[in-house]
């Protein structure tokens, strides 16, 4: 769900202060955000939108490697994004999820099977019972949404040419049709639904 923007004036630093406080920090791997408290500064002029793209100050971030930068010190508190650094805590907006899950790499099959998705920032996840998928239905339209949890309570959701090839892949089980990874079953849709399209 987008958290909205704030209307007081925005005092917190610019996103290039923000990148330069990720960049001193940065090693190998993920920076621990999740050990991080730091005083909430205010929100940025920043979006992602639905299709993974980022924005800030409403133009498109254009350098891949920021935008990864970005990436690795988000963290969702709630309902609500934030980039953290050790010093500073900014709220930004997110229209669906952050990531987009462009491609998936499949091992096995059946309950043998794994599903490993790269999202479009470039973090790989295995699903199964730490990283499950799930499916939301539009209740208007029925559309799916599926999403896939790629780390500390962050998804991608995941994209139209990947969900097209997970669902020839997919099984029935204890009448639901869906996907086996990682030891888990995750439900896509009850088999009966399935069958009547």
């Amino acid at each position: 769900m987008a958290k909205p923007m704030s209307n007081k004036p925005i005092t917190t630093p610019s996103a290039e202060n923000i990148a330069a406080a990720a960049r001193a920090v940065k090693g190998k791997g993920l920076p621990p955000v999740h050990l991080w408290n730091p005083e909430f500064c205010g929100d940025l002029d920043m979006r992602i939108a639905r299709d993974g793209t980022w924005f800030y100050l409403g133009t498109p971030i254009g350098r891949p490697g920021l935008v990864r930068l970005f990436s690795t010190i988000l963290r969702r508190d709630g309902d609500d994004y934030f980039l953290v650094t050790p010093v500073e805590k900014v709220g930004i907006t997110v229209d669906d999820a952050p990531f987009v899950a462009v491609d998936f790499e499949a091992q096995g099959a059946g309950r043998e099977q794994a599903l490993t998705f790269e999202t479009n920032v470039g973090d790989f996840a295995t699903a199964g019972p730490e990283n499950p998928i799930r499916v939301v239905r539009d209740p208007e339209t029925g559309e799916p949404s599926p999403y896939v949890h790629v780390r500390a309570n962050l998804e991608a959701l995941i994209d139209r040419k990947s969900f097209y090839r997970l669902v020839e892949i997919g099984s029935h089980f204890e009448g639901w049709f869906g996907l086996w990874s990682g030891g888990g079953f995750f439900k896509v849709i009850p088999s009966d639904e399935m069958m009547a399209e």
